[in-house]
């Protein structure tokens, strides 16, 4: 049973409100120059996680650390540190004619739970902003990057205590499934559950939680060429939303091309070749393809292709007769993420804006900057599609609440 183990964080939770900014801005500081000084001592964990997992399972590039990962966390967390406090600010302040005082003011979330599967990388980033918010982190990772994930928190606790810090703050709590459904029930001594990873994940999640649950991660991206798109812009933005790294969020996943350009199709996905994509295409854009793609990556496309993140080197091709079309497609298969359009008109762009309903909607971009960071937010927790409290890239300001503080002098109310 874990409940002293909940007891223990909400009551260290308690107390992070007392910690000034300084205090915070320097533990993370700390932090990045101890993840540094420990790479080797980080990268022997982890070779014992990525020993354990296939190189071909689409999961090894987001269990894998090396060293300059590393630095770059390092990077982040120093980054984080010279953001502003997203705490005690204002955001609305009035006095009432019976001369009541007013003031609404941001406030920690308080005890934060992550459920996140093979991603180590996630274990600082969401300490960094979990301190930086005020709030307290259980941290349940998967049995995946067990020796990563106790190696880091390690290393996190070190530095708090240095810091005369309850380290309680930051818990990691068994990989079993066990503590998972203990935390999916700890009403009362946590606040918010915020899964990271597969829609599989996510939606086990939010059918069993009986804490409030914020759901991010999960991203069936949509590109759709414009008869007005143009080739060349198209081609990269393809290439690059696809391949970058393709077991992330916002990596594309299926393409819709109107069908007066569907000769175009082969300059689109001429990149694509080079990176070995594996291209599931409808009737339509498959006879177009078949003498310019590679076959042994060319099949066509069968329902369960449309609606799948691929988290790998694949993706699907859907042509479409209008923008219509496309924006029916994207309703019925979006996981409201990031959808993108490459037009060079733009009342259609507009069009594409007003209609589709995601958390980041792009124009002649690549759907690869839906991120925390890239959105000069510094780290994110995850990327929320829902649209109760926050939407997109979480960062500082999306892990607060808020408050309202009552002043008065004596005053009663009369009824």
């Amino acid at each position: 049973m874990l409940e002293n183990t909940f007891r223990a964080i909400q009551s260290a939770s308690r107390k992070l409100s007392m910690i000034s900014e300084d205090q915070v801005n320097g533990i993370l500081l700390t932090l990045a120059n101890k993840a540094e000084q420990n790479i080797s001592a980080i990268l022997e964990e982890n070779k014992k996680d990525l020993d354990r997992m296939p190189e071909s399972d689409p999961r090894h590039d987001r269990l894998k650390l090396s060293e300059q990962r590393i630095k770059d966390i390092a990077k982040d967390l120093r980054q984080v540190a010279t953001l502003p406090s997203p705490l005690a600010l204002t955001l609305e302040k009035r006095t009432l004619p019976n001369g009541l005082h007013l003031e609404k003011v941001t406030v920690p979330l308080g005890v934060i739970g992550i459920i996140y599967e093979a991603r180590p990388n996630v274990t600082f980033d969401v300490f960094a902003l979990c301190i930086k918010s005020g709030n307290a982190c259980l941290l349940k990772g998967g049995s995946d990057a067990e020796y990563s994930n106790i190696k880091i928190v390690t290393l996190i606790r070190e530095v708090l205590e240095q810091h005369n810090i309850n380290p309680d703050v930051v818990t990691l709590l068994p990989s079993d499934r066990t503590a998972t459904h203990e935390l999916l029930n700890a009403v009362g001594f946590v606040d918010v559950i915020i899964p990271r990873g597969s829609q599989s994940l996510i939606n086990y999640v939010r059918n069993n939680s009986k804490v409030p649950v914020i759901e991010t991660g999960a991203g069936i991206v949509h590109l759709y060429f414009d008869e007005t798109g143009d080739v060349q812009k198209g081609a990269n933005i393809v290439f690059n939303s696809k391949t970058r790294r393709v077991s992330v969020c916002n990596a594309l996943d299926c393409l819709l091309i109107h069908d007066a350009r569907l000769n175009d199709l082969p300059a689109l996905t001429q990149q694509l070749a080079s990176k070995n994509v594996f291209i599931y295409a409808d009737e339509r854009s498959y006879a177009i393809l078949v003498n310019h793609y590679p076959s042994q990556f060319l099949s066509k496309a069968t329902e369960e292709h449309f609606g799948t993140e691929f988290l790998d080197f694949k993706m699907s091709i859907k042509t479409v007769s209008a923008i219509d079309e496309a924006l029916d497609h994207i309703a019925s298969h979006s996981s409201k993420h990031s959808e993108g359009i490459i037009a060079e008109n733009e009342n259609t762009v507009i069009m594409f804006f007003q209609q589709v309903d995601a958390a980041a909607v792009y124009a002649n971009a690549s759907t690869a900057f839906t991120d925390g960071a890239q959105f000069g937010l510094g780290a994110e927790i995850g990327i929320s599609t829902q649209k109760l409290h926050a939407r997109g890239p979480m960062a500082l300001r999306e892990m607060t609440s808020y408050k309202w503080l009552i002043r008065g002098e004596g005053t009663v109310r009369i009824p």
